[in-house]
């Protein structure tokens, strides 16, 4: 026997074992991870505590603190792609432009960006695909954010299905 052919035996005879494993309901995960959970469904719902620990560890491994989840960037980010999705629009300034949102909000930020994504069913797939792009990689990695608010909307008559925003901010803990 050839080294190909035994080494294919050998994959084929492991692929096999794995298969028979499965089916004894050891060690296998009943339920799919929510980064991995599409969105694109009525009622789904984006799991943020997964989202802030996804994005903090990104952070993290580039020398960046952490993210928290902050309940004025949660809502601000759910009005973002609320409004995306109810004019079936990718645009930063679809309701307002960020800054003025940010200030009309009342909320204070050192600094602050913001990313949109639309098309996008999963959170894996929003964090990988604003990670592969330079810009929206650079808002995420924003030296000195310290606080996200990150929210996915439902478009079911939409060619996208679900609408992305996520704000990164630093509070300015100077004022008021």
């Amino acid at each position: 026997m050839t080294l190909s052919r035994r080494l294919t035996a050998i994959l084929l005879s492991a692929a096999l074992m794995g298969l028979a494993a499965c089916g004894t309901g050891g060690n296998v995960p009943t339920e799919q991870p929510s980064f991995y959970r599409s969105l694109a469904q009525p009622g789904a719902q984006l799991d943020a505590a997964a989202a802030a620990s996804i994005f903090s560890g990104y952070r993290s491994n580039n020398g960046l603190d952490a993210l928290t989840l902050d309940p004025e960037l949660m809502k601000l980010a759910e009005a973002q792609a609320g409004a995306m999705a109810k004019r079936d629009k990718l645009d930063h300034k679809v309701s307002k432009p960020f800054v003025a949102r940010l200030k009309a909000s009342g909320y204070d930020a050192k600094i602050a960006a913001e990313n949109i994504g639309a098309g996008y069913h999963t959170l894996a797939e929003a964090f990988s695909g604003w990670r592969d792009s330079p810009p929206h990689r650079k808002n995420m990695l924003l030296a000195g954010a310290t606080r996200m608010g990150i929210a996915a909307v439902y478009a079911p008559n939409s060619k996208y299905k679900v609408f992305w925003s996520l704000i990164v901010a630093a509070p300015d803990e100077k004022k008021g």
